[in-house]
């Protein structure tokens, strides 16, 4: 069973349940019935139309489920609106149905939370992980989320800015480890871009083009992660690059900055600099600053204290550091890499240490697990 397949058909087969007259939530039930049923019979008995076969059997279950509900007399007339086999329609509604879950109805973090569950196909866990909160308290706001727009019209897009925070979020799941998930992000913005004139989708696309040319250098052929400074640079793809840096310079061009384009300014340095020595960390400042004016976001100011180490030396980067929460992830394996390069190795591999332990994927705890281990042998010697 494809399970990547499967992904890809859901958002398709949820849309038209919903423009047949399901309300969202019960929608979604439907078609996790439906999936859980694919993954039992495919494997004997693969069906020549996946989409349509999809369809059926979730518009099925929704029906059974409306029967039983207490409107079932108004439901019931939908019997009648079941539609006659063959293939389905091929049309793509994944970013449809994004501006669909960004309802006015629910505030723009409610939304973003049930559109990475129910479209974007993130785990309650990796949703929580996004958003820096407990799973249970992201639980609990998916939950509010699909109580609110069940039974209600979803017939007036949402805003676009929370379309956008979607689709970064899932980018960055993807970027982290699944690389369908990155692709798909890409290729949604790509059709956003492509249907509205906006500053902050071309930031956006430019940002996610940009990172994703540095996909191939980012793991060693063992799986282990290489930092940015260690990337072999004839590994990025280079035309991803010149296109990312085109979009941005387009959109930097309008006078309208938002927090993807100078997001995206900071990746362009990164990514136009021959080796890591001459990166233009002054510059990077800059924009760092730019973005912290933006988002007031501690994870920015984080990102920040690295930059301000490598521009304006160490000290001036732990005395950055020292000035936000420690326990913002990854303030630990921060402080680890600022130490080792101010020359305190005993320190830095006490951090690395405790920053593996803290660590919520797999790839990155093994990395710093290492760096500990490294700067140990190093001191036995």
């Amino acid at each position: 069973m494809d399970e990547a397949r499967l992904r890809s058909l859901t958002p398709g087969v949820l849309a038209v349940l919903v423009r047949r007259g399901a309300d969202f939530a019960a929608a979604e039930d439907a078609v996790q019935d439906a999936l859980v049923e694919a993954v039992r019979v495919w494997p004997d008995h693969p069906p020549r139309d996946a989409k349509g076969w999809l369809v059926t059997v979730a518009w099925r279950r929704f029906l059974d489920a409306a029967r039983a509900d207490t409107t079932r007399r108004r439901r019931e007339e939908r019997v009648d609106r079941e539609p006659p086999p063959g293939p389905a329609p091929g049309a793509d509604d994944t970013l449809w149905l994004y501006f669909l879950c960004a309802h006015p109805t629910l505030t723009p973090s409610s939304a973003v939370a049930l559109t990475l569950r129910a479209v974007g196909g993130l785990t309650t866990r990796q949703i929580a992980g996004a958003y820096l909160v407990p799973e249970a308290t992201m639980a609990q706001r998916i939950s509010r989320a699909k109580r609110t727009v069940s039974g209600v019209r979803l017939d007036r897009p949402g805003d676009v800015s929370t379309v956008l925070r979607v689709l970064y979020l899932v980018f960055n799941e993807g970027y982290s480890g699944d690389l369908d998930l990155a692709a798909e992000a890409i290729r949604l913005t790509r059709q956003l871009a492509d249907a509205i004139d906006h500053p902050e989708v071309a930031g956006l696309l430019a940002l996610m083009l940009l990172h994703h040319a540095r996909r191939a250098a980012r793991t060693a052929p063992d799986g282990s992660l290489v930092p940015l400074a260690e990337q072999d640079r004839r590994r990025w793809d280079t035309r991803a690059i010149a296109e990312g840096v085109r979009i941005l310079q387009t959109a930097l061009a309008r006078d309208r900055l938002g927090e993807y384009q100078a997001q995206a300014a900071i990746a362009a340095l990164h990514a136009d600099a021959p080796t890591a020595a001459e990166t233009d960390w002054v510059q990077i400042v800059e924009w760092y600053d730019e973005l912290a004016r933006l988002t007031d976001s501690p994870v920015v100011r984080l990102n920040r204290a690295v930059a301000v180490g490598e521009a304006d030396g160490l000290r001036a980067g732990l005395t950055a550091l020292a000035a936000l929460d420690e326990s913002l992830p990854r303030h630990t394996a921060v402080a680890a890499y600022l130490h080792e390069r101010d020359g305190d190795p005993a320190t830095a591999a006490r951090l690395y240490a405790e920053a593996a332990r803290k660590a919520s994927n797999l790839a990155e705890r093994d990395h710093l697990t290492r760096q500990a281990a490294r700067l140990n042998a190093q001191r036995d010697r």
